[in-house]
């Protein structure tokens, strides 16, 4: 069985006979100029990502402090140049675990700040300890309460 469908602009024929069919010039070309369409889109779509991509320059750090007790606490604090600044502090604490018995965990506290991309200084500060991480800042958003 012999199925043609033809396109008298392009010249294209699909058989599904043994019948052979050559490709004209007009679809070379076509095949051609959507190949050359398709590098000119992949070289246009690299340039702009490598202009959109941020100058990798190393930040400095000012100033940085560590401290480590024999007790299991610590202590730490550092500044960069760009302004972000944080510092820490865990203390060993005893709490019940579950079966009431002592279990030793570290308690956490500190704060973090930078500067946010409008120019407003931001400071995080939070705490972790067996009640789970708590943070506060004007850049974290508050649950309302529920009414019961």
């Amino acid at each position: 069985m012999y199925i043609s469908i033809c396109f008298e602009r392009l010249a294209i024929s699909r058989s599904s006979g043994s019948k052979k069919t050559k490709p004209n010039s007009l679809n070379m070309k076509m095949m051609i100029a959507v190949a050359l369409g398709l590098v000119a889109v992949a070289y246009a779509v690299s340039i702009t990502e490598k202009e959109l991509e941020p100058t990798k320059v190393p930040i400095k750090i000012i100033s940085s402090e560590v401290n480590h007790e024999p007790e299991g606490g610590y202590d730490f604090s550092y500044e960069t140049e760009n302004g972000i600044k944080q510092n820490e502090k865990g203390e060993l604490k005893t709490v019940p675990d579950e079966d009431n018995n002592p279990h030793p965990v570290i308690v956490v506290s500190g704060s973090y700040s930078y500067t946010d991309n409008d120019g407003k200084l931001e400071t995080i500060n939070y705490s972790a300890d067996e009640k789970g991480f708590h943070a506060e800042g004007d850049s974290i958003p508050t649950i309302a309460p529920s009414r019961r």
